[in-house]
């Protein structure tokens, strides 16, 4: 199957040689690793970003714990894309990953402007806190896009494997 049809058709969220390409490489294995030290790092900062809204108290907490988040959103992000070269020959926006690397776009920007506020002194600490607190509402729907998508990517290798069973028992079937 062509990458071109799988892209038309929506047949699936690999073709055959992407998913061969996906397995295979160690990028998998880096996103498998940092996806989930990133929901950590974002769970414990939102506490502390929450805290610091509410209460006023924790500025310090708050502000590394963001800066740390940044980091590793940065970090995905850069060999997502390597990941997204080596399996779909493109470093952003393939078909498959498309809306989800756009949303990914907005949660680096709003990532990045919290940066550059907190570097160049710019608005309060609690705007500061404002704009990444955003920036995790962003992340957010972005984690739930990758969510879904890996759950599409789960149901499409399960039911390939059903279908690749019950093609073999007919064939097995017909001799």
């Amino acid at each position: 199957m062509s990458d071109k049809k799988n892209e038309i058709t929506g047949v699936g969220l690999y073709t055959p040689e992407q998913k061969l390409r996906r397995d295979q490489t160690v990028w998998t294995l880096v996103q498998g690793v940092l996806a989930p030290l990133q929901f950590l790092v974002f769970a414990i900062s939102a506490v502390f970003v929450v805290n610091f809204l509410l209460n006023g108290t924790g500025l310090f907490a708050a502000t590394v714990s963001v800066v740390i988040k940044t980091g590793i959103l940065y970090t995905i992000m850069v060999t997502g894309a390597i990941w997204e070269k080596v399996v779909f020959g493109r470093y952003l926006f393939a078909p498959a990953f498309f809306w989800e690397d756009l949303v990914s776009m907005g949660v680096i920007a709003l990532h990045t402007l919290y940066l550059v506020m907190l570097l160049a002194g710019w608005g309060t600490p609690q705007e500061q806190m404002w704009i990444a607190l955003a920036a995790y509402a962003a992340y957010v729907i972005n984690a739930v896009q990758f969510l879904k998508k890996f759950q599409l990517a789960r149901a499409t290798s399960a039911e390939t494997a059903s279908s690749y069973a019950t093609d073999e028992m007919a064939a097995g079937a017909r001799l």
